[in-house]
């Protein structure tokens, strides 16, 4: 309780600038739209059937689990450059339940992971680093930066009402 009056009175005065000032399920819902609106993403047939993970048992249900998912790895990438797909299969990961065994870690998917990084280094979001991995481009930032600036206004506009 005492933590939400701590960060209440930090968040008075700041001004959203980057992705790292935006809470993450603010801006992983407002560039998954923005993905869908600009239409550069392509969505694979694939997609409706494919599992995410070798530890589940359905495909996801939602029918843009793909855009939430960009999103989410396109912010995971900002903040932390040289993340790869071993790197993601690993975040994206969880419990296997293997009945009456017990639980063990499994990696997700490595296609969807791939993928992704593909798909946007063809849009121009992300390039290869040299040390491995892949790293936001100038013009990636500067897009993943307006949609966080447009995620913050909108999150503040209903609280204002």
């Amino acid at each position: 309780m005492a933590v939400q009056f701590y960060d209440a009175d930090f968040k008075e005065g700041l001004k959203v600038k980057t992705v790292k000032d935006v809470e993450a399920d603010k801006f992983i819902v407002a560039f998954a739209q923005h993905l869908k609106r600009q239409g550069r993403f392509e969505i694979p047939k694939w997609a409706d059937v494919v599992k995410t993970s070798r530890s589940k048992e359905l495909p996801p249900s939602d029918p843009d689990w793909l855009y939430v998912r960009t999103a989410s790895m396109v912010r995971k990438v900002y903040i932390r450059a040289g993340t790869g797909v071993g790197g993601f299969r690993k975040v994206y990961g969880g419990q296997q339940r293997r009945g009456t065994q017990t639980k063990h870690f499994c990696k997700s998917s490595g296609k969807v992971a791939r993928y992704v990084l593909q798909q946007l280094e063809e849009m121009g979001l992300v390039e290869q680093d040299e040390n491995g991995g892949r790293k936001i481009t100038k013009e990636g930032q500067r897009e993943l930066d307006t949609v966080a600036v447009q995620a913050a206004e909108a999150a503040e506009a209903p609280d204002e009402d």
